[in-house]
């Protein structure tokens, strides 16, 4: 049966990289079955998704070599992924479990290509949520006193389970810049966006005594600068003065909830290239 992949790369744009990409893939029997790119005239660089099969498992070992050289010549910096591996994820959580609730649902019932190894808080509310599900719960509390502790078992737990991307499901907690840079690239966070904005305790409450008409969500990278890093998906719903807080919480988490896992999904699908501090996101 063949086997489909995703090649992505990023390089310093000039001409016949396309050409050299799929006339490398058509050598060696490849066929193509959707690809994607975009020059990003500010930047000077190419960005390419492209999904591939193979008519036999082993004839993608052939690609790599030829490919490598392809990549030297023009920069690249690129990956080759295996387009049916379920991603494994590792969901960070606190008190508001919405967010995880859905992931659990989304994967459980296989609409996201990717399983939740486990699940990690620093409360217990959570516990038998991910056990109905099945999913192994880990409590790991966090102080002042013990924090570099903690994050070193959490990270022991990410190589463990061989962990692809961690999500951070409404976990309340800030990440040391340590952590941040061993997962460079494979953390995801998300949080509410308000206009005005409202960073401190009960954000819809405020909203709510400001009016806003406006609230929503945006995931992202997860990066040293707190809720600044590269932004993957980002949505809004529109209020209106005869809504409570409470209105507001629950609309606002409906959000949450969606960004969160169409943000899992471009990234588990290999959807996403940085682009300094942007990304671009083919849909």
């Amino acid at each position: 049966m063949p086997r489909d992949h995703v090649l992505t790369l990023s390089c310093p744009d000039r001409t016949g990289i396309v050409y050299g990409v799929s006339g490398l893939l058509f050598e060696h029997g490849c066929n193509i079955l959707d690809a994607q790119q975009f020059g990003d005239p500010e930047s000077g660089r190419f960005f390419l998704r492209v999904h591939f099969d193979t008519p036999e498992p082993a004839r993608i070992d052939l690609v790599h070599a030829p490919f490598s050289r392809l990549a030297e010549a023009h920069a690249m910096d690129w990956q080759l992924h295996d387009a049916r591996r379920r991603a494994r994820l590792l969901v960070l959580v606190s008190r508001q479990g919405h967010c995880l609730n859905d992931l659990l649902f989304r994967t459980h019932s296989r609409q996201l290509r990717a399983d939740i190894a486990a699940v990690v808080s620093n409360h217990t509310d959570f516990a038998p949520l991910a056990a109905s599900y099945r999913v192994p719960f880990h409590h790991l509390p966090v102080d002042a006193g013990n924090r570099a502790a903690q994050e070193g078992r959490l990270l022991e737990l990410v190589e463990r389970e061989r962990i692809d991307l961690v999500v951070l499901a409404r976990y309340m907690q800030i990440l040391s810049p340590a952590l941040c840079d061993a997962l460079a690239g494979r953390a995801i966070n998300i949080h509410h966006s308000f206009l005005p904005s409202f960073k401190s305790a009960q954000p819809y409450h405020q909203a709510h005594a400001r009016g806003v008409k406006i609230i929503g969500a945006t995931a992202h990278y997860v990066t040293r600068e707190l809720d600044e890093g590269p932004i993957i998906e980002q949505d809004v719903a529109h209020v209106d003065h005869a809504m409570t807080p409470a209105s507001l919480i629950r609309i606002g988490s409906d959000v949450e909830s969606r960004v969160l896992a169409r943000a899992v999904r471009l990234h588990v699908e290999h959807r996403i290239l940085l682009n300094g501090h942007r990304t671009v996101v083919f849909r």
